[in-house]
């Protein structure tokens, strides 16, 4: 056998550090993903609260002589029958609110999205493109 040759016992310094780099990398990577997925998740959620309020609200108003609800603290309710028993809570509340404003002739109700470009409103239902708020308001 040559004096030389050495076996391998092992790995050295140099791919224990690349290895633990490539695996640093990975999950900072991952984690960044995860974070705006969920983002993405609370963001769709509150688009889907705001479209469900809207819904009960139009209902609302059909059934009860075309007068939309006054507030979002009490449930809405027309001769017994229950049209949105408690209003949306936000996903993250400590972040973000649900912002309602009732006027005499309708609503305007509102959800801040984390995405900044993902609404469809600027705040008090200013409605345009790729801003903060998701709005919706009456429809009649």
């Amino acid at each position: 056998m040559n004096k030389n040759m050495k076996k391998s016992q092992g790995f050295t310094l140099f791919e224990l550090l690349v290895s633990i780099s490539i695996i640093g990398i990975l999950v900072a990577l991952a984690t960044v993903s995860y974070s705006a997925a969920q983002k993405k998740a609370r963001d769709a959620r509150r688009v889907q609260d705001m479209k469900s309020v809207q819904t009960a609200a139009e209902q609302y108003y059909s059934m009860n002589n075309y007068v939309y609800p006054a507030s979002t603290t009490t449930p809405w309710e027309v001769d017994d029958q229950v049209v949105l028993e408690q209003f949306p809570t936000d996903p993250k509340p400590s972040d973000y609110t649900y912002e309602a404003d009732f006027t005499s002739p309708g609503y305007c109700i509102c959800a801040e999205m984390e995405n900044i470009t993902g609404g469809n409103s600027g705040p008090g239902c200013t409605f345009q493109a790729g801003v903060t708020h998701f709005c919706v308001k009456n429809q009649q």
